[in-house]
């Protein structure tokens, strides 16, 4: 059968994903490996009822067709949080999408044809490469401090190519490292970006869950000439499974990505779209995100203060101010990939993300993401002090 398939195909493999949704339905699994958020902080109670007052609705309104685009009301609520938040916006600058997911794939597939340069983080989200691989792009890896993505590298990687199409980057709390992108570098990489006219993608799922320092405008804020394409989602400060997201930029850019929209699902289902916006309308979404940044900020340090009890003591840990996770780095010659599937999963019975998949172009294996949103804090002792023994255990018999 692959003489059928198109040429695309070819970057379209099976990925680290679709293993970590199987780790994470298996009970006698400890897993901190997908990004998911602590369940017991979902809002069951009013999404209940505003899922009876939805379905209970004589007109049945929100079980029909809606805009391709997305409820007007769901938008220019988008746009008013946007505004909350430093960015102008109004409605019309807004594309409701299935998750913030579906604007990656919708800008990569509307930009890049086979070939072009596409520059991204190093490490980058192993979803944002997913999305991108079936357009076949030529990556430009640009590698990361603690503020960032370096904009020398950037520079140098502009200035030697000229089919750099778009820039890919998450700001806040990166995926999957939990670095933030410090203020300078932002204004520094607008420049970059005007000077040699190249389209970023800004992609900010874990912005809100800022627990500690102030926040940083986003890249959208400070763009003068319309070339950000900002991605927002509530999977993180809502819930994942209404898969609700949403893009902002430049009203013929928006147009153009509607377009996709129609020929992938015609929209986001109304029923999930109409129960965001009643949220948003209903209740205060800031004095939910005010109880996700107390209780992972908790998670967090209980995570890295295991990490440093149990794990050997040349293990390296970010120490991120907001998101999910944490990136943690051993020794070169260490494989995180082969250490989990030998020892990891059968002795200690724990996951997490090995970190080669995060990298468009040479892989490190080296390294894991770690997430300490998801699990109880007695969970999170108890995996980390077995994941510890583990690597300890692997450590003597290696050494001796």
């Amino acid at each position: 059968m692959h003489k059928h398939f198109a040429k695309r195909m070819l970057g379209v493999n099976p990925s680290a994903i679709d293993e970590l949704l199987a780790l994470g339905a298996d009970p006698t699994i400890i897993s901190f490996g997908g990004g998911y958020p602590d369940a017991s902080l979902f809002p069951k109670k009013q999404l209940n009822q505003i899922f009876h007052d939805i379905i209970n609705d004589p007109s049945g309104s929100t079980m029909q067709y809606a805009p391709s685009d997305g409820l007007p009301e769901l938008r220019q609520e988008i746009a008013n949080l946007m505004k909350e938040d430093g960015t102008t916006c109004e409605a019309d600058d807004v594309l409701i999408l299935q998750g913030s997911q579906q604007g990656i794939d919708f800008a990569s597939r509307m930009l890049i044809n086979p070939g072009d340069t596409l520059i991204t983080e190093d490490p980058t989200f192993l979803g944002a490469l997913l999305a991108f691989n079936p357009n076949q792009p030529n990556y430009a890896a640009i590698p990361m401090d603690d503020y960032g993505m370096r904009m020398d590298v950037l520079e140098t990687v502009l200035k030697s190519n000229s089919n750099c199409k778009m820039i890919y980057t998450i700001p806040d709390f990166q995926n999957p490292t939990g670095v933030t992108m410090s203020l300078e570098r932002r204004k520094k990489l607008m420049l970059l970006a005007n000077s040699y006219d190249v389209i970023i993608l800004e992609d900010t799922p874990y912005r809100h869950i800022r627990f500690e320092g102030k926040s940083l405008p986003t890249l959208k804020s400070l763009d003068t000439q319309n070339r950000v394409i900002h991605l927002g989602s509530f999977s993180k400060i809502l819930v994942p499974g209404l898969r609700i997201g949403w893009a902002v930029a430049e009203r013929s850019i928006i147009k153009k990505m509607g377009l996709l929209k129609v020929a992938a699902d015609t929209q986001t289902s109304t029923l999930n779209m109409a129960a965001t916006n009643i949220f948003l309308k209903r209740y205060d979404l800031g004095n939910h995100i005010t109880k996700l940044r107390k209780a992972y900020l908790t998670k967090k340090e209980l995570m890295l203060e295991q990490i440093k009890k149990h794990f050997p003591e040349n293990v390296q840990i970010t120490n991120p101010s907001g998101g999910l996770f944490t990136w943690v780095t051993f020794d070169k010659k260490f494989d995180t990939s082969e250490f989990m599937k030998k020892i990891a999963l059968p002795e200690a019975r724990v996951a997490y993300v090995p970190g080669g998949s995060f990298f468009p172009v040479k892989e490190q294996k080296n390294h894991a993401r770690i997430n300490f949103s998801s699990q109880p804090e007695d969970v999170i002792c108890k995996g980390i002090s077995a994941l510890g023994q583990s690597l300890r255990n692997y450590e003597k018999r290696n050494t001796s």
